[in-house]
């Protein structure tokens, strides 16, 4: 059976799947060098290959949709509507991945700059260097127009707070030990 795109998820589950590329990238700073031609990105990603396949097993699904919505905020299956309804079940397909190839890569650096403009005392002392560290983080959160929770659960909050300290703390940190040489 050829697969494409457009192939119902029904028949890519009795087949042998669907061929499929997943690609990720996170910023984890702007490196500013001393010439704009010099900046960069410090980053981290991925690139998977492999054969995806619907999961039709109820078990193995409601395993697959617990572990995502708790990857989003810790058990928030747990506390929400459960089980799903019979019409949640069917309007939602969990994908398995068979990952044949992957490959990652990383840039975690100062800026490097080429040995004349490093050696320009004027240009040095004028011009800022370095890492800029980007983070993602949580900001307030805004009640929907019919919830009748009158304050955020303490869990979410903390929650929230714990996660935007770590990850701000996580981004000076990396920003903080990249090598900061100088390209010949």
């Amino acid at each position: 059976m050829k697969i494409s795109p457009t192939t119902p998820a029904s028949d890519v589950a009795e087949s042998d799947g669907l061929s499929v590329c997943i690609a990720a990238t996170h910023i984890d700073g702007l490196v500013l060098a001393l010439s704009p031609f010099s900046h960069s990105y410090n980053y981290r990603s991925a690139i998977l290959q492999g054969t995806a396949t619907v999961v039709s097993d109820g078990d193995e699904k409601l395993w697959a949709m617990t572990l995502v919505t708790n990857g989003v905020l810790p058990h928030r299956w747990e506390t929400t509507l459960n089980p799903p309804t019979p019409a949640e079940m069917q309007s939602t397909q969990i994908l398995k991945v068979r990952i044949v190839t992957a490959s990652a890569k990383i840039r975690a650096e100062g800026p490097h700059d080429q040995r004349s403009n490093v050696q320009n005392e004027e240009l040095v002392r004028r011009v800022w260097t370095g890492v800029v560290p980007v983070f993602e983080g949580f900001g307030e959160p805004v009640p929907s127009t019919y919830n009748g929770v009158p304050t955020l659960p303490e869990d979410i909050r903390e929650y929230l707070r714990q996660e935007n300290v770590k990850r701000k703390n996580d981004a000076i940190r990396a920003a903080k030990g990249g090598d900061h040489g100088v390209v010949e």
